[in-house]
């Protein structure tokens, strides 16, 4: 039976380029080149006697026995992963990718609580707001501002909506009380960041005066500061409201239609560390049913 099995290598270069649909995109993240991997697929095929592929002008597309095979094949990898890691001494090692803002106003925040709830646990945190592979980047569970449809390869669980509200200092705010009215909110200065939620605030294209921030988390340390008034998540932002650190001004008016969850790999049941920790984030993070 042993003798019958593909060469590993082969099995690599297809379980990357079904997952990628691109011999190209495979050999870049497996390091070698592209005719190596077509070259490892070809043996596969050869070996298998079909056609796991099809070759379009553009990429490819897996065939349905390629789809088949390639799901037990990414289950397969699942179980060696896992299996390495234990006996690596990593069972209790979780790799979580979230976005800077949600690492710096939700989760390291809730860290102690995470410590107390799960002590053998070793978090290890990769927070950007680029879309992480989760193969490749080797983390087990993602929190993403998305939305549905979710690709078959991943499970999906709701967290919270994308409830946007604006916030301001009270040293910003002086005697003004809130809510204020648009002419009001227009005549202070305004924190901008990535997404631009001003343009759509004002419903009207056009720059506005006001400081500039790559991420979420500097406008609203600026608004906390009393710099001006930033438009943010009101899970972000909850905790100062209630602490009188920032005042909340009314809602944005306006959905942004992507909400937040937690998305990991479907396959081969999940390792207990990473389970924990899922459940863990579900209940530290999740809005109540309402």
């Amino acid at each position: 039976m042993r003798r019958t099995l593909p060469p590993l290598n082969a099995l690599r270069s297809f379980e990357a380029a079904g997952r990628r649909l691109s011999f190209r995109a495979a050999s870049e993240e497996l390091g070698v080149t592209q005719g190596a991997v077509a070259q490892q697929v070809r043996l596969l095929e050869d070996h298998l006697g079909l056609a796991l592929f099809r070759r379009l002008p553009r990429g490819l597309a897996l065939s349905a026995e390629g789809a088949a095979y390639h799901a037990e094949i990414v289950r397969a990898f699942d179980i060696l992963r896992r299996a390495t890691g234990e006996v690596a001494g990593r069972a209790g090692v979780v790799t979580i990718s979230v976005t800077p803002t949600f690492a710096a106003r939700l989760l390291i925040p809730a860290l102690p609580s995470l410590a107390a709830a799960l002590p053998g646990i070793d978090l290890r945190t990769l927070a950007t707001v680029a879309v992480s592979d989760l193969d490749r980047d080797q983390v087990d569970i993602a929190i993403r501002e998305t939305r549905p449809p979710f690709p078959a390869a991943l499970e999906a669980r709701f967290l919270f909506r994308q409830d946007l509200v604006l916030v301001a200092s009270p040293h910003l705010l002086g005697d003004r009380v809130a809510p204020l009215d648009p002419a009001d909110i227009a005549a202070l200065p305004l924190l901008h960041d990535a997404y631009d939620h001003w343009t759509r605030w004002f419903g009207r294209p056009g720059k506005r005066p006001g400081a500039v921030f790559n991420q979420v988390s500097l406008a609203l340390d600026a608004a906390l500061a009393g710099q001006g008034v930033a438009i943010a998540s009101r899970a972000f932002v909850r905790a100062d409201i209630a602490a009188g650190r920032l005042i909340d001004l009314g809602p944005a008016g306006y959905d942004t239609g992507a909400d937040y969850y937690l998305l990991r790999r479907r396959g081969a049941p999940p390792r207990p560390a990473a389970q924990a920790v899922w459940d863990w984030c579900h209940s530290a993070f999740a809005a109540p049913p309402e």
